[in-house]
């Protein structure tokens, strides 16, 4: 039986823009022939994409590397490589795309929901495009850039129309297996089951979603035992079923049970109190407190049918009152600035992709290529930008992996 995995680690790296080609046009009929160098193509992005036939994290468990394809090189005659192939990873719906640190980039809420976690590098340009006035046959060409690369936390949150929550060895797995097709793991002790399941309910021309969340027990909004990842299920369920073991072993009221299976929400997300919910008393065939309110016994039946009616009525309502979302996506704000800092040994580093963009795909062994290079950043102010904030003749400037010298009158 294939493991239910809510969270892993991700890693993925865009495919590298292929090298532009440097080449002159060679024909007999043309004497004094130009640069026809083609450029590379660009690298594919890696996306991640809502898919509901995908349940869990599991492929990415022991297999959590995903790459996209790499650009073609650029050939004479003007040909353009190719560009790399985009790798589409599908993950389930209700997957929450987040940083090492923790900043949300994407939440794929929905089936087709789509967010580009690493972009591919672009093609370097051939040396046709450095064609000019003043540099009539350009020997240079730049390198493909490398794909961004980026480590992520994914983690899933269930989509569920309404969720059972109870303390352990309550009754909701066996519940669930009852009132829909789920099959989870039933047995007359506590923590059975360890991952949530998800059954489609049918009753009466209504159809709704039903999750059983793990048992929760006191102090689990604190994270005790498995708690807040228990809980993060219950985020996005519409209607929230408190079921209530009348039969509990422990000694434990039903008014206490319920006491505390809301404390636990409510120091996990105080908005989940507000959340539309029925409160049920399960194992009535072998209660041993009294209960005013509904109750049910999945063994024997009783009070299912009346049960699952309300939990439908609800959740049409609920429906209603907030129409379904069709997914949303934040996205990654992407650096196109560029700033002077000081590293901590001294030396002035250029941050800023646009900035890095101009050395990295540069051959600086080429005395062409590395003019053109000092022409680009002077154009861009950074030169300026250096020489205001205090740098000297002979001080070290870096731009990504590159450590330039910073010269008077030249960046």
């Amino acid at each position: 039986m294939a493991q239910f995995v809510d969270e892993s680690q991700l890693n993925v790296r865009g495919g590298d823009g292929g090298a532009g080609a440097i080449s002159f046009r060679r024909e007999a009929h043309v004497p004094r022939g130009g640069p026809d160098g083609g450029d590379g193509g660009a690298g594919g992005d890696v996306i991640l994409q809502a898919d509901r036939n995908v349940a869990s994290l599991l492929a990415f468990r022991d297999h959590p590397h995903r790459r996209a394809g790499s650009g073609g090189h650029g050939q004479g005659k003007g040909r353009h490589g190719s560009r790399g192939e985009d790798l589409v990873v599908a993950v389930p719906e209700g997957t929450m795309v987040k940083s090492r640190d923790g900043d949300v980039f994407a939440d794929l809420v929905r089936h087709g929901d789509r967010y580009v976690a690493a972009h591919g590098g672009r093609g370097g340009r051939g040396n046709a495009r450095f064609l000019s006035n003043a540099r009539r046959a350009p020997s240079f060409a730049e390198q493909g850039e490398y794909g961004e690369e980026h480590w992520l936390n994914v983690e899933v949150k269930l989509l569920a129309d309404a969720a059972l929550v109870g303390f352990p060895n309550a009754g909701k797995s066996t519940l669930i297996s009852v009132v829909s097709a789920a099959k989870p793991k039933i047995a007359d002790y506590p923590f059975t089951t360890l991952e949530p399941h998800l059954g489609v309910v049918r009753f009466d021309g209504h159809e709704f979603v039903l999750a059983d969340i793990p048992g929760l027990i006191e102090g689990a909004a604190e994270g005790r035992g498995l708690g807040q990842r228990f809980l993060r299920h219950v985020e996005r369920a519409r209607v929230l079923v408190l079921l209530l073991d009348l039969a509990n072993t422990e000694g434990r009221s039903p008014e206490e049970q319920e006491r505390v299976l809301l404390s636990e929400l409510e120091r996990y997300q105080r908005q989940l109190l507000d959340r539309p919910r029925l409160v049920v008393g399960s194992k009535a065939d072998v209660a041993a407190f009294p209960f005013e309110g509904m109750r049910v016994s999945a063994v024997t039946h009783e009070g299912l049918s009346n049960l699952i009616g309300q939990i439908a009525e609800v959740v049409d309502a609920a429906r209603v009152a907030e129409p379904e979302s069709e997914g949303f996506v934040t996205l990654r704000p992407r650096e196109d600035g560029w700033s002077v800092v000081r590293d901590d040994d001294g030396a002035w580093r250029v941050r800023g992709r646009v900035a890095e963009r101009v050395v990295a795909v540069a051959d600086l062994t080429n005395p062409e290529a590395l003019s053109y290079v000092q022409e680009r950043l002077r154009r861009m102010g950074i030169e300026r930008a250096l020489h205001r904030a205090g740098a000297r003749e002979g001080d070290v400037v870096r731009l990504g992996d590159v450590e330039l010298e910073y010269v008077e009158g030249f960046a």
